[in-house]
């Protein structure tokens, strides 16, 4: 179960792909098949239910587009 979520401001995103070889559980990556606003391709979560929500996406991203909630324990 996922421990958080990742929003994207996938509108501001220039797609360097930092987060990418950042994440411990390598469920991001680039969305080849379109481009945002700014003509880049944007980032997206391939598999969100893996998420266990320890924020180096949001950390390494030089743009800060990316937002990590994390859900709290029940």
């Amino acid at each position: 179960m996922a421990k958080g979520r990742i929003i994207i401001a996938e509108d501001k995103c220039k797609g360097c792909g930092l987060c990418i070889h950042h994440c411990p559980v390598d469920i991001l990556a680039l969305d080849t098949s379109r481009t945002n606003k700014k003509g880049y391709t944007p980032l997206y979560v391939t598999d969100p239910e893996k998420c266990i929500a320890c924020s180096m996406c949001a950390l390494v991203c030089p743009d800060s587009v990316i937002t990590v909630e994390r859900f709290k324990k029940s």
